[in-house]
């Protein structure tokens, strides 16, 4: 009796083709990849002042105790006021050379004060009060984060009805009787807070100096926006 014997490299790829048609996923067709973004613009409800007073002396010693006294009379001055949210910033102190930069002649010193809030006429009444000893060294506006996942929440919903509309219109174009979503990224994404800097803020600083102005804190355009795939269905 004859045996029949099968080399075992063809049996190893026989058995790797099964495996990956067993494996394969099954074709897709009639599959389109749609766009959709909902955008909207909501006022600013926040507002951040920094204030900053600088010196320099010989005695370091001295030159703390200066600045200390500064931001301490600003921070009594500034927590009077309910409205708002009064916190120490950044503070550093550095030395001062000679012309040759081979001695120290003295110190430099910086320190911060940070004023926060949603009242924005009391925050510019405050500013204005403190930039006799302080001076002006930021101003920026800004969407607290309530507001802005209040506002996102209600562009996700209307993002994705957006992206059904869309899904609809290239159904009934294609002749088809229906689709399904195969996949769908929702993202968000909005402006940079707005800042006042150079003679923008120069001129902010004059203007608080002498009054309370009206303080416009701008807006910010929140976006979201939804990708996704759908496959149209009867064709």
């Amino acid at each position: 009796m004859r045996s029949l014997h099968l080399p075992l490299s063809g049996l190893m790829l026989g058995m790797s083709l099964l495996a990956a048609g067993a494996q394969a996923e099954p074709m897709r067709y009639n599959q389109v990849s749609l766009h959709a973004q909902v955008e909207q613009s909501v006022n600013h409800d926040t507002m951040r002042v920094t204030l900053f007073t600088e010196a320099q002396d010989k005695d370091p010693a001295k030159l703390a105790e200066q600045i200390t006294r500064t931001l301490n009379d600003g921070l009594k001055t500034a927590r009077a006021q309910d409205q708002v949210e009064v916190s120490s910033g950044n503070r550093s102190s550095q030395p001062v050379y000679d012309e040759k930069r081979e001695n120290i002649i003295g110190w430099r010193e910086r320190g911060e004060i940070i004023i926060e809030g949603s009242d924005f006429a009391a925050i510019s009444t405050l500013t204005g009060e403190l930039l006799g000893d302080l001076s002006l060294a930021d101003m920026q506006f800004s969407l607290s984060a309530e507001s802005r996942s209040s506002t996102e929440d209600t562009l996700v919903a209307d993002a994705i009805e957006a992206f059904k509309s869309r899904a609809n219109i290239a159904t009934r174009s294609l002749g088809g009787a229906g689709y399904k979503i195969v996949n769908l990224n929702l993202n968000t994404q909005f402006m940079q807070p707005m800042r006042y800097r150079g003679q923008q803020k120069m001129a902010m600083a004059a203007d608080m100096e002498m009054s309370s102005p009206e303080v416009e804190g701008g807006q910010s355009d929140v976006t979201v926006s939804a990708d996704g795939t759908i496959e149209v269905q009867g064709l």
